[in-house]
């Protein structure tokens, strides 16, 4: 950082210097030394400060002069040559920066009013009070308003003795009256013996004798008294004008200030509604806990309850098989022939009976308990709280399907069926995620290459799993379309490219859900009809002789066509692509003329 720049810095910091009590000091005191003015100088910013403690401040920017090698904007250089005056400086109250003229401090316009204001706080302060102006040495106890001076006794009576200031009239200081007219004549800077009385037009400012027959010669002047009126006025203009920005600037202000309180006192009571909700919402999640794990610790009570009444009945039922087997085998090996024969009807009838036990090998219950933290779980305490145990599991036994993509299809026409899962009670899963194998293989045509769009095979191989969250193919790398809803449902679709029939396995947790496998049916495309649905060719086409129809229906007189719902000729309304009488059918396409003759009977008349 350079000398200048750390001036700057040195400058900026004096605001901060100065305390609040000294910036609100009378206007007699200076603002940086505290004491009564002392040659007050007034800045551009309208702030006075002693001319010596404005030469103390740092400049904030310095007049480089040409020609010298020297840094010309460090501190010592300007301390120490004055011939290099700084360019500007910041006012320690406002941070304003202040030019200077090129006579530096020196030549800032002085504060008669502070100085006139600092005489009176001297007059009024106990103590030496002020010193006479002609003799210097008494104490300076009146004066005279017209020749602008404070006299001691002595002088005061040589003034009155004097004949050209005898008919002064001088008052008391201690008169109040008198505190207002104790100021000293303003004295030309240029000609200091000379009073300023006089105010030059031309160059805006006060002269006196000497500078109007001098520097001022030929510009247009007059006495100060006679251009007060119109400077004056020119000057309470200017003041209206800043009297209403300070009005609007106090307004804003205070608006401000209660835009900032009420803000403040918004903050407070948001604060407290926050501080209010969160210990609410603390209370409600740590109730919510307890809950789950009361509701975990019960479920896993009435689990192992379960396991354990399934573990006695299957010890019990072992232990009979044992005493049935070792008493059997006993028997048979070390039994005569005779015992044998004595005792076959009971041991037969008892393991036969233990044959009949009806068991179950699998565990009565699962280990399927998980946590799921983004599923909702009511309310409590008032508030919506998130986190549930999920404890049912999926059975395939019990699992249906929906759709007519699982009997039919139409060839290269997608199709779509849905898996709802369910547990052992028959209720939806209300998750997905389940592991889920779809197999699509055609029946007759098992080394076709035409099987599923997905992979172009007959085989279609679907395999899903939570860990996957696709679809996988065991002969494909393609993957085909499956949607889980997250609530328990699965939406596949394919789009088979053979006809013929296909078998359809649908497996949840390796088991076949009810009803697997399923046979479908591939067909051809469905054909719209090409023809119009009408009564008849004769009013389809107009009367057009012509006009033919499907349904081979002819009419006499020439006519080609049928003439259904005529007199003469019944019938009902039909295509005239193929004859069908459903509007909705399919149309088989098969040519005009080729159907049996059973349309004609309907045409003839009777």
């Amino acid at each position: 950082m350079s000398d200048l720049q750390e001036q700057q810095q040195q400058q900026l910091g004096i605001m901060a210097k100065i305390p609040c009590e000294v910036r609100g000091l009378a206007r007699t005191r200076c603002p940086l030394c505290t004491k009564l003015f002392s040659s007050p100088k007034i800045l551009p910013c309208l702030h006075t400060f002693c001319m010596a403690c404005l030469e103390q401040l740092e400049p904030f920017s310095v007049l480089s002069v040409q020609g010298e090698d020297s840094d010309s904007t460090s501190e010592g250089s300007w301390l120490q040559d004055h011939r290099q005056p700084p360019l500007s400086i910041l006012c320690p109250i406002c941070d304003t920066e202040v030019g200077l003229p090129p006579g530096g401090t020196h030549d800032l316009t002085t504060d008669h009013l502070a100085m006139n204001e600092v005489l009176q706080e001297t007059l009024q302060a106990p103590g030496p009070g002020i010193l006479c102006d002609l003799c210097v040495d008494g104490e300076a106890v009146k004066h005279c308003p017209i020749c602008k001076a404070n006299l001691c006794h002595f002088c005061c009576q040589a003034h009155r003795r004097q004949k050209k200031t005898a008919s002064h009239a001088v008052v008391g200081l201690e008169d109040t009256k008198g505190y207002s007219q104790t100021g000293k004549p303003i004295l030309c800077p240029s000609h200091p013996s000379e009073e300023l009385t006089l105010f030059c037009e031309q160059c805006d400012q006060p002269v006196c004798r000497d500078c109007v027959v001098g520097q001022h010669r030929q510009h247009p002047y007059d006495f100060a008294a006679n251009v007060i009126h119109k400077h004056g006025d020119s000057m309470r203009e200017l003041l209206k004008s800043t009297q209403l920005h300070v009005g609007t600037l106090e307004g804003a202000l205070r608006h401000i200030e209660g835009v900032s309180s009420a803000i403040c006192s918004r903050v407070e009571a948001v604060a407290g509604e926050i501080r209010t909700f969160a210990d609410g919402y603390i209370r409600a999640i740590e109730e919510h806990r307890n809950r789950l794990l009361k509701q975990l610790e019960d479920l896993k009570v009435q689990k192992e309850t379960l396991l354990h009444l399934q573990k006695v009945q299957l010890e019990q039922l072992l232990m009979d098989m044992r005493t049935g087997v070792e008493f059997t085998e006993r028997l048979l090996t070390c039994g005569s022939d005779l015992e044998i024969l004595l005792i076959k009807g009971v041991v037969a009838n008892r393991l036969r009976k233990l044959n009949k036990v009806d068991y179950n090998i699998h565990p009565g219950v699962e280990d399927g308990i998980q946590f799921s933290p983004r599923e909702k779980a009511g309310q409590c305490c008032g508030y919506a709280v998130f986190g549930t145990l999920l404890n049912r599991t999926v059975d395939p036994a019990k699992c249906v399907l929906q759709g007519e993509g699982l009997h039919s299809a139409r060839q290269n026409q997608q199709a779509s069926f849905t898996l709802l899962c369910k547990d052992t009670s028959g209720e939806q899963m209300g998750r997905g995620g389940e592991p889920v194998r779809v197999t699509i293989t055609h029946k007759d045509k098992k080394d076709c290459t035409h099987g599923v769009v997905a992979n172009h095979c007959s085989v279609t191989d679907f395999l899903w799993s939570p860990s996957y969250d696709t679809m996988a193919s065991d002969r494909s790398t393609i993957k085909p379309s499956v949607c889980d809803k997250r609530d328990g449902t699965y939406h596949f679709s394919y789009t088979p490219e053979e006809l013929g029939a296909y078998t359809i396995c649908i497996c949840v947790k390796g088991q076949h859900v009810q009803g697997s496998p399923f046979t479908l049916t591939v067909k051809n495309k469905f054909r719209k009809h090409q023809g119009v649905f009408h009564c008849c060719s004769f009013c389809s086409s107009g009367g057009q002789k012509a006009a033919r129809c499907a349904c081979g229906g002819t009419m006499p007189g020439g006519y080609q066509g049928c003439g259904h719902g005529h007199k003469g000729h019944p019938g009902c309304p039909h295509w005239s692509c193929c004859g069908r009488a459903a509007e909705n059918s399919e149309c088989p396409a098969v040519p005009p003329g080729e159907n049996s003759q059973r349309g004609l009977l309907k045409t003839v008349a009777l």
